[in-house]
């Protein structure tokens, strides 16, 4: 909280008196912190995790059993608008990112497999790290009668040279002349 300091008059900024106001301005930022505790456990990014389990239930999200601290925190606050993101593709793009996922692509009714079938495109350090996260988003938001697939992206580095080639006649006499 910022709290601005006393303005005392010219005659009492020495002594005893300004020793007292510092006192007092500290007991009112102490205060101030007090008052405020019952508004910070409104946000679960900084309540009290007792009183985040009762905003989670509140919300229809359980903590699963290795989930850190920081993401159940997330997931907690976003839950409202990540209910109202599911069932569509840009939806769901939406809740990857701001859970911190990241990127993915999502590829429906592909021709040769079942009209159910939803692939979900991420890379492979993607998937290694959010394993239990995206098999609980699935559960809680993926779209009902639909299965879901993995595919990995992977990044492969290529290098391309860009030469000119003049195609030059003498070149090409030389080689059908040997």
């Amino acid at each position: 909280m910022n709290l601005p300091k006393f303005e005392l008059p010219v005659w009492m900024k020495e002594g005893e008196t300004a020793k007292l106001a510092a006192v007092a301005h500290q007991w009112f930022l102490k205060f101030a912190d007090w008052a405020m505790w019952p508004v910070k456990q409104l946000d679960p990014m900084t309540c009290s995790e007792k009183v985040l389990d009762l905003i989670a239930w509140q919300r229809d999200i359980d903590r699963f059993d290795i989930e850190p601290l920081e993401l159940y925190r997330l997931r907690v606050r976003h839950a409202y608008a990540n209910a109202m993101d599911t069932g569509s593709v840009a939806g769901f793009k939406k809740i990857f990112k701001r859970l911190g996922i990241g990127y993915v692509e999502i590829e429906e009714r592909m021709d040769g497999l079942d009209w159910d079938v939803i692939h979900l495109r991420l890379s492979a350090t993607q998937l290694a790290e959010n394993e239990s996260l995206l098999a609980v988003l699935i559960q809680h938001y993926g779209r009902t009668c639909r299965r879901y697939g993995w595919k990995v992206i992977t990044s492969i580095p290529i290098e391309i040279q860009v030469v000119e080639f003049a195609n030059d006649s003498l070149t090409g006499l030389a080689i059908l002349e040997e």
